[in-house]
């Protein structure tokens, strides 16, 4: 009777002894997944610490999974340095490194994400920039004689009558050559303007092409109102043509064209009265 006691009391202890060992080992899985180990990782990882060393087969076969899984696991611990080769085939075996290197490798990756945020910080002002945001203004900047071209080619797409201040000196010193075709192909758009012009020979000159080119032209003094950059009022944009400085600006914004709009009437109403009295002198 005291025999099978003790039996029994042996298989308790023992009973016990691996049950505690199963839950520190599921703490260690834990613990290795929290920190970026993937679940399969983890279990051939630490198949390889209790085996020191084996083959594919050998580790695969405690961790319990198949070879080839095997194969693409240690090659991925092997890469993070967890893990180094040892022999050549068929005798080749795979040996665990010291546990210290998962410290060494977290450290790592610390420094290297340190490297990527201070990267982000730099480029993250010109990337709110860029970002459209639906209930704010959207502004764009276009540099040189390309970016003249661009910001006009955009008004090509107006879904109604452009709102216009120019002045055709300074258009086509800074273009030549290319406002003639822009007006014709504006014009077979059916896309029409009104524009209110500095009186100068080149706006007088092109005032005369009004009516093939969908425009009504108003003058007003060059001595007392010449202005140089061009502004258009189209959908929800202004466009700003700046002859000085090359360069093109879209301001994309409800609010902003329709405060503009508004305004060029209150200027159109004072240009015609201007032009009515240019043209009776």
């Amino acid at each position: 009777m005291l025999n099978i006691l003790l039996i029994d009391v042996d298989k308790f202890l023992g009973l016990e002894y691996n049950v505690k060992m199963e839950n520190e080992k599921l703490g260690l899985k834990k613990s290795l997944e929290f920190i970026g180990f993937s679940k399969k990782e983890v279990l051939v990882y630490l198949a390889l610490l209790e085996l020191g060393k084996g083959t594919v087969t050998e580790i695969s076969r405690k961790a319990g999974i198949n070879r080839p899984t095997g194969y693409h696991v240690l090659a991925s611990l092997a890469v993070k340095e967890l893990v180094r080769v040892s022999g050549k085939e068929p005798k080749q075996e795979y040996v665990a490194e010291s546990p210290d290197q998962i410290e060494k490798l977290l450290v790592k990756k610390i420094k290297s994400d340190e490297e990527y945020i201070c990267e982000a910080r730099k480029i993250i002002p010109e990337l709110k920039s860029m970002h459209n945001v639906s209930d704010r203004p959207k502004v764009m900047f276009y540099e040189g004689r390309e970016g003249l071209e661009k910001v006009y080619e955009d008004t090509l797409t107006s879904h109604e009558e452009i709102l216009a201040y120019a002045t055709y000196d300074d258009m086509q010193n800074v273009l030549p050559g290319y406002f003639p075709d822009y007006f014709y192909r504006r014009a077979k758009k059916g896309i029409s303007i009104r524009a209110i012009f500095p009186y100068t020979n080149a706006g007088i000159e092109l005032s005369k092409d009004d009516e093939i080119q969908k425009r009504e032209t108003a003058m007003i003094p060059a001595d007392k109102y010449y202005f140089s950059p061009e502004i258009n009022i189209y959908d929800n944009k202004v466009m700003i043509a700046s002859w000085k400085e090359k360069l093109g600006i879209i301001i994309e914004s409800n609010e902003i064209a329709d405060a503009m709009k508004k305004v060029f009437e209150l200027a159109w109403a004072e240009a015609k009265r201007l032009d009515e009295q240019l043209k009776t002198k």
